[in-house]
């Protein structure tokens, strides 16, 4: 974790509440910190918005305005957001603390998992998913970046439809090609998403869980877009022998290139994960990655 005292907000009290203590993330929009609410005497994390995008009064308009919406959002494993706010520059939400890892950490550190501990991740993350699904949203940056795990286990995902305020951001090509690799091909070519969008996208973290590796690789953004509006992604057992077929079709139904053809929202797929992991003995479960 990045917590880099030359930050000017590190140290400081937002907002006349929250006592920044350090720099977490950055990201393409905003940057994220450990802080303290010194009201209620509790951890948080606050996510600042960068100021290029602060600085742009319709942005921060339809980014309150989402913030309200996905406040209503209560789910186990949802980010909770607590409040939102602005002090000078700086236009903020306070949200819940989850002390532990990000899912890209972990696939970092272990390389692929096994079909047990992927089927563990990916059954809370649907179920936060479907909650959204329901209550009309759509997450659109489905990402092992955007999962995350406590250090006692449970898994949340951050970044509820914050991801719609986001009209035209510029980010460096890395950041691109962080986020390129989950996109459905109907938001490539259409910019359009809905609950199937982020079926695809959880289709895909099942496969980079399974295998260790994203599906569709290339040196430039264009490159990773183009194979997703061209190339199936591929069978995970191709490069995890002995899976088993059920993982396969998993990854095959909410992969589909036509939308149509996916599962319709999130809920839905969590059904087929759950019928998934009930035809699998131990053995197939516990199969440990090449």
């Amino acid at each position: 974790m990045d917590t880099t005292l030359h930050d000017p907000l590190v140290g400081r009290l937002l907002d006349g509440r929250y006592r920044v203590d350090a720099r977490i993330a950055v990201g393409g929009m905003a940057t994220v910190y450990r802080a303290v609410d010194t009201r209620l005497d509790r951890d948080l994390a606050l996510k600042v918005m960068h100021p290029s995008l602060a600085a742009d009064a319709s942005f921060v308009e339809r980014f309150i305005r989402e913030a309200k919406s996905v406040a209503r959002l209560s789910h186990p494993n949802v980010v909770g957001v607590f409040d939102q706010g602005e002090d000078g520059p700086y236009v903020y939400l306070a949200m819940e603390y989850v002390a532990g890892c990000t899912l890209r950490d972990v696939l970092r550190e272990r390389g692929a998992l096994s079909p047990r501990a992927a089927l563990d991740v990916l059954e809370p993350v649907l179920a936060a998913l479907g909650a959204a699904h329901r209550a009309g949203f759509v997450h659109r940056d489905m990402k092992p970046e955007n999962v995350l795990v406590g250090d006692d286990g449970w898994v949340k995902v951050a970044d509820f439809g914050l991801v719609r305020a986001v009209g035209t951001a510029t980010h460096t090509t890395g950041a691109v090609l962080g986020t390129v690799s989950y996109l459905a091909p109907e938001q490539i070519e259409h910019g359009t998403a809905d609950t199937r969008t982020d079926v695809y996208a959880c289709g895909v973290v099942l496969y980079e869980m399974l295998t260790g590796a994203k599906p569709h690789g290339g040196d430039t953004p264009a490159q990773v877009l183009f194979r997703h509006l061209n190339d199936d992604v591929p069978a995970p057992s191709a490069a995890f022998p002995g899976l088993a077929p059920e993982l396969d079709a998993l990854v095959a139904a909410a992969t589909a290139r036509d939308a149509a053809a996916r599962p319709d929202d999130a809920v839905a797929l969590l059904s087929r994960v759950r019928a998934a992991r009930a035809a699998l003995d131990d053995a197939r479960l516990d199969l440990a990655p090449p």
